[in-house]
């Protein structure tokens, strides 16, 4: 079992900038597939970003060019830098993980999905 802990939410101005992290307790757990999920107050948590074992990146359509998301493989941490930010990125940031090498789509990595670990979550605040 893999445990993720996100760090690093807070509140931003809109166009402002945020970076969270995440750190994976088990190194050997770092080149499979993870990355990062929302949840919008009375809305349904959704994938954002991925990146998979050979270091490629895939976003939603609502964070693309906003969003990077990387990891530091040596210390287990995996990140995502928000840029340019605005009020409807306000949410519940969390951390997920896959037991896969590849990414499948953002649109099956959900709450009950095989497989998929989560964090805890970190809050994110933007006003305008």
């Amino acid at each position: 079992q893999v445990q993720l802990t996100e760090s690093g939410g807070g509140s931003a101005q809109a166009g402002g900038s945020l970076k969270l992290s995440c750190k994976i307790s088990d190194p050997s757990k770092v080149e499979y597939c993870m990355g990062w999920a929302r949840q919008a107050p009375e809305k349904a948590r959704e994938a954002i970003a991925a990146i998979d074992a050979g270091g490629n990146t895939f976003y939603a359509d609502s964070v693309k060019e906003r969003y990077t998301t990387s990891k530091d493989s040596g210390e287990s941490i995996l990140y995502l830098q928000m840029d340019n930010v605005n009020p409807e990125d306000t949410a519940m940031y969390y951390c997920w993980w896959s037991y896969r090498r590849s990414c499948p789509p953002l649109s099956l990595i959900r709450p009950g999905a095989g497989n998929v670990y989560w964090g805890q979550g970190t809050q994110v605040a933007v006003s305008s």
